[in-house]
C-alpha cells in the first residue's frame, strides 16, 4: 500500500449492470487490501460543498459561549458542539487538538422515535445566531447519505449479495455529519498528542471532504504511516468497524490519524452507521466451514453506544 486508490464511482448511478459490477469489484479490492479509497465522480455539486465549508467556518468563528450553548453534553444523542480537547480518539494519549459540531437526521420534536426517547433519535442542536447554517448542513447531509447508500449497493455486489441488500438498513440510519476544525499546531504539543488520535471509525462507511490542508495519515498493513493527500473533486472514503464486523473481517478497517496541521484545517466527515435496529451479524457470503462467524450479532444502536461510551467521558459518567 503505497497510495490510496482513486475510484471513479459514477457508474454506480448508471443503468449499465456490467459497469456497476466493475466499480463494485474495484471497491471490494480497496476495502479488502487498503480499507481506504478516494471516490471521484460522486455527483455532489461544488456549490453544495462550498456552502457546507462556509457554514463550518462561520460556526467555529462564533464566540465560545455561543458554541457552548449547543454543547454535546446537552444531548444524549451525539448531537452538538465538541469543545477543543473534548474528545480522545486514542484514550491512551492526550486529548485531541480539534473541535467539532455533530448533526444527525434532522428529525422534528414530534417524531415518534424522538418522543419515545429512542437512542440516538434526538433533535439536532442548531445555533440560533447563524442564518442559513441549518439549511447548508442538512442539504450536505442528505446528499452525502444518498452517495453513501449508492456506494453500499456496490459493496453489496462485491460481497455476492443482492444489490439492494443494505437499502432497508440505511433508510433511517444513525449517520453523523461532523464539521471539524483543527487549529494550527501550537509551539508545544504534548507527547503523543494529535489533531485526531489513532483510531478506526465506528460505523460502516466514512465520506471525508477536506479543505486541502494536509494532516490525514493512514497506517499501511505493514505498520507504516502514509499521507492521504487532498484529491480535488474526490472524497476520502474508508470502511469502519461495523462493516468489518458485518463482513466477518473480509473487509478490514484501517487505523488513521490527523497530525496537528501547520495551519488551520477544516474538514467535513460523514459517518454512515446503519439503522438503530439493523441486525449486524456475519453475512452469509462471508462465513463458511473454514471461516466461522467471529462476532456475536448486535444492532446498529447497541454497537454505536458501545463505541461512543469509550470515547466521551461524560457518557461514561451519565
Amino acid at each position: 500500500m503505497e497510495k490510496i486508490p482513486v475510484l471513479d464511482v459514477s457508474a454506480l448511478a448508471g443503468a449499465d449492470p456490467a459497469a456497476r459490477r466493475r466499480v463494485a469489484a474495484e471497491l471490494g479490492h480497496a476495502c479488502r487490501e487498503v480499507g481506504f479509497f478516494y471516490a471521484a465522480g460522486h455527483g455532489l455539486p461544488e456549490p453544495l460543498l462550498a456552502g457546507a465549508f462556509a457554514a463550518a467556518a462561520a460556526f467555529f468563528a462564533l464566540p465560545a459561549e455561543a458554541k457552548a450553548a449547543v454543547a454535546i453534553e446537552r444531548s444524549p444523542h451525539n448531537r452538538g458542539y465538541v469543545r477543543l480537547g473534548g474528545e480522545s480518539l486514542d484514550p491512551s494519549k492526550p486529548a485531541d487538538l480539534k473541535e467539532a459540531f455533530n448533526a444527525g437526521l434532522d428529525l422534528p420534536a414530534d417524531d415518534p422515535e424522538v418522543v419515545a426517547g429512542a437512542p440516538f433519535r434526538g433533535v439536532n442542536l442548531w445555533p440560533p445566531a447563524l442564518p442559513g447554517f441549518r439549511e447548508a448542513v442538512t442539504a450536505y447531509f442528505d446528499a452525502a447519505l444518498a452517495l453513501g447508500r449508492r456506494l453500499h449497493r456496490g459493496i453489496a455486489l462485491d460481497l455476492g449479495l443482492e444489490e439492494g441488500f443494505f437499502d432497508d438498513k440505511l433508510d433511517r440510519p444513525l449517520a453523523t455529519l461532523r464539521l471539524l476544525r483543527y487549529p494550527a499546531a501550537p509551539a508545544t504539543v504534548a507527547e503523543g498528542q494529535a489533531g485526531a488520535g489513532t483510531h478506526t471509525d465506528y460505523g460502516n462507511l466514512t465520506l471525508l471532504a477536506t479543505d486541502g490542508t494536509a494532516g490525514l495519515e493512514v497506517r499501511s498493513r505493514d505498520g507504516r504511516w502514509i499521507d492521504a493527500p487532498h484529491v480535488p473533486g474526490a472524497f476520502v472514503c474508508n470502511i469502519g468497524d461495523c462493516l468489518m464486523r458485518w463482513t466477518n473481517d473480509v473487509y478490514v478497517s484501517t487505523p488513521h490519524r490527523v497530525r496537528p496541521p501547520a495551519r488551520e484545517r477544516l474538514s467535513i466527515a460523514f459517518f454512515l452507521d446503519p439503522n438503530p435496529g439493523a441486525v449486524v451479524a456475519a453475512l452469509p457470503t462471508c462465513v463458511g466451514p473454514d471461516r466461522p462467524a467471529r462476532y456475536p450479532p448486535t444492532t446498529g444502536a447497541a454497537y454505536l453506544a458501545e463505541r461512543l461510551d469509550a470515547t466521551y467521558a461524560f457518557r461514561r459518567q451519565a
